[in-house]
């Protein structure tokens, strides 16, 4: 991370959750994120895929399970040489490569299999921040029980809330 990173502050129903932001190696991907921020999207939407040993997800859906709506898909930035380490943030996406718009995770675990270098297709997921402080609340929220709902695998159980998201500073 350089210097002139961007912090945003994640105020979670769990905790406050900081990261800082690499818009030097995933430009695209940081105005992105920083516009929904911004904007407010992610103020009141739940995490709504928990994995433990993988990744918590979130970025999409109200606590009534009803998925905000985005702006377009950006380009994948996926070789930018940062890496699915524990605690970065990547976005998230459906097959397609460039077909990230609003929706996140945090990588709870080393995930170097979704880094590009690793995947079948070429194709990884853009890492383009790391949490800075509130790691123990990412851990909080990774142990939190889950169930299938609908569509949803991984939902937790009790709805757990981004109350609001900001953009604080430069570290």
């Amino acid at each position: 991370m350089g210097t002139q990173a961007q912090v945003v502050k994640l105020a979670t129903s769990q905790g406050d959750i900081r990261v800082a932001l690499d818009a030097e190696k995933a430009p695209k991907t940081v105005a992105n994120f920083l516009q929904y921020v911004k904007a407010g999207h992610y103020n009141g939407v739940i995490f709504h895929r928990v994995i433990d040993g993988f990744m918590i997800q979130t970025g999409g859906f109200t606590d009534k399970l009803v998925q905000k709506p985005t702006r377009p898909a950006i380009p994948l930035e996926d070789k930018s040489g940062l890496k699915n380490e524990r605690g970065t943030l990547s976005m998230a996406r459906a097959a397609f490569p460039d077909s990230a718009t609003a929706q996140f995770f945090i990588n709870v675990a080393d995930n170097s299999g979704l880094d590009a270098e690793n995947t079948r297709d070429g194709r990884g997921y853009a890492v383009f921040g790391r949490v800075i402080e509130g790691m123990e609340v990412v851990d909080k929220i990774r142990a939190t029980p889950v169930a299938a709902q609908g569509m949803f695998q991984h939902l937790p159980t009790t709805p757990i809330f981004i109350n609001k998201a900001t953009v604080e500073s430069k570290p």
